[in-house]
């Protein structure tokens, strides 16, 4: 892959075998991909660029904004802008060059763990940035391990070149030990921290310089030929020059050679270098995604699977997301649509309480900017506004009953009990916390014994989260107090035996906003005792949100 032309490598690439028909042109040239890091690696930073290069914005904003100066876009709920950190999914679909790009950010900080699990399964592949300095981190490697469950294809980032950061070697190496995958480079850096230049693109033999007066410029770009031609010179000093020349050496005799097949199955992934925030190394990112990521693929199903390319419309719900205008009490399901040629007014049936539904005023998104979607291709993520019908997991078709599989629902690890400051307002806490239980941001449930609700949580900081929403949304002050349980799980089993098993331990049992049995639990004692003694019963950590 020396100094092959990339378009017949691209070609090559794009010859794939397979026994499915092209896909229309209009849904072939969508990438819907989800970005994953550990909290701090530049996520959010790097969505805003791309952002930048697709046009959706004029100027990129930063996540710790200074006074007045522009906040990044996709955080748009207050906690985010305050905290810095991302912690609901947000959806943004753009166009670059021939491609359009729906892009998904997922909330970084483990606690949301769950959220971002349900948001990979709506997208095709995923792009991992990595902290140059730090390398794979524990919520990287958790990320890491759900896209490997789905084969997920997977890009990869290297951010915050720009400051210190380890050696190049040492950064591949890790990757391919900690995650069991092959990595090749797409592109090898030009020294660090305070005197990295920029990077070698090893696909096309160029030379892109980084510019660090200008953040928000995109990045010269120099053709040359291979890495023997006297301009690279010009641009380069010696010492870094031979360093660089030596580095590729190496990586080209040590590594792999991108093979897209295999990125395409998910066993190898391409590593680019560059700085999110000084716009350097994002375009030939987004340039990778367009050439070696998957276009929409089909979803898996009960009773078949959905093809992106059948003319009927399908759609299913992934994220439900409350009050995201604070000036209206509304909630928007997420939508992916997974097949067909959706127009706005369509009649869609709504599968699990078999009613039709028209979608009269669907929106895309571009951050907190909504506009109205006239037309959307498999592969696209519209939003629906709705009062409640629509819940994680809900499956839309144009009448045929197919129900999509796959979006797991987790146990809470951690349960409190929560009371309104105002007992007066009891009715409110309880509409409150059905409202954010639909859209998965904690589980809610009501305890068969006792007034009062119990709220189970993933990680703690969703109380925090929980606590100011309910506050900021509803004007309720609410407190979360201890708990005597510490795990609730689902109970499976035929009515008989289920029944024995409620009336035997009331003190225990609690229903879910669905309305399924929930047994809570103190210790792992008790879940072993009911194995014991009903064995005809089941008890599960994760329910399929579907029902």
């Amino acid at each position: 892959m020396d100094n092959a032309a990339p378009a017949a490598y691209t070609r090559a690439m794009l010859d794939t075998v397979s026994n499915r028909p092209d896909l229309p042109a209009e849904i072939a040239r969508r990438r819907t991909f989800a970005i994953i890091s550990h909290p701090d690696a530049g996520k959010t930073t790097l969505t805003e660029k791309f952002l930048l290069y697709g046009g959706a914005i004029q100027m990129a904003g930063q996540v710790r904004a200074k006074g007045e100066a522009r906040r990044t876009r996709s955080d748009y709920m207050k906690m985010e802008q305050d905290r810095g950190i991302s912690v609901s999914a947000s959806a943004m679909s753009f166009d670059f060059r021939d491609f359009r790009f729906n892009l998904v950010d997922t909330p970084g900080h483990s606690d949301f763990s769950e959220d971002t699990y349900r948001t990979l399964t709506a997208v095709d592949a995923a792009v991992m940035v990595i902290d140059g300095a730090k390398g794979v981190e524990s919520q990287t490697q958790k990320l890491f391990e759900v896209c490997r469950l789905r084969d997920l294809p997977i890009l990869t980032f290297c951010n915050k070149m720009d400051r210190e950061s380890r050696d190049t070697f040492d950064i591949i190496d890790e990757i391919q030990e900690n995650l069991a995958i092959d990595v090749t480079p797409a592109s090898w850096p030009i020294g660090v921290g305070r005197d990295f230049l920029g990077c070698y693109d090893l696909l096309r033999d160029r030379l892109e310089l980084m510019d660090r007066a200008d953040r928000n410029k995109v990045a010269e770009s120099i053709e040359i030929n291979g890495l023997d031609d006297p301009k690279l010179a010009e641009h380069v000093p010696a010492q870094l020059l031979d360093q660089l020349r030596e580095e590729v050496e190496m990586a080209r005799e040590l590594l792999p050679a991108l093979n897209p097949q295999a990125v395409l199955e998910g066993h190898m992934t391409p590593i680019w270098f560059g700085s999110a925030i000084n716009s350097f190394g994002v375009k030939e990112l987004m340039d990778g995604i367009g050439t070696y990521g998957p276009e929409p693929q089909p979803q898996k199903a009960t009773p078949r699977q959905i093809l992106p390319e059948e003319t009927k419309v399908s759609g299913f719900v992934f994220k439900v997301q409350a009050n995201m205008d604070p000036k209206h009490r509304d909630r928007v399901a997420f939508l992916r649509m997974a097949s067909g040629h959706f127009k706005r007014g369509m009649k869609l049936t709504h599968v699990r309480s078999k009613k039709p539904m028209t979608v009269s005023n669907p929106v895309l998104f571009l951050a907190a900017d909504r506009e109205l979607a006239e037309e959307a291709w498999a592969g696209d993520i519209i939003g629906i506004p709705n009062h409640g019908q629509l819940r994680i997991g809900d499956t839309l078709t144009e009448g045929e009953a197919l129900k999509v599989t796959g979006i797991p629902s987790f146990a809470p690890e951690l349960l409190q009990s929560v009371r309104a400051g105002d007992p007066m307002k009891a009715k409110h806490l309880e509409k409150a916390l059905n409202q954010f239980a639909e859209e998965g941001a904690a589980k809610v449930f009501k305890p068969m014994i006792g007034s009062g609700f119990i709220v189970g949580v993933v990680g703690a900081l969703q109380f925090e989260v929980l606590g100011s929403r309910i506050e900021l949304e509803y004007g309720l002050p609410v407190r979360f107090e201890a708990s005597q349980f510490t795990s609730a799980r689902w109970v499976h089993g035929d009515k008989a035996a289920v029944d024995k098993l409620v009336n035997a331990n009331k003190q225990h049992m609690a229903e879910d906003n669905d309305g399924d049995m929930v047994y809570l639990t103190r210790l792992q004692w008790d879940i072993d005792r009911i194995g014991r003694d009903y064995p005809d019963v089941t008890l599960s950590a994760t329910k399929e949100m579907m029902v």
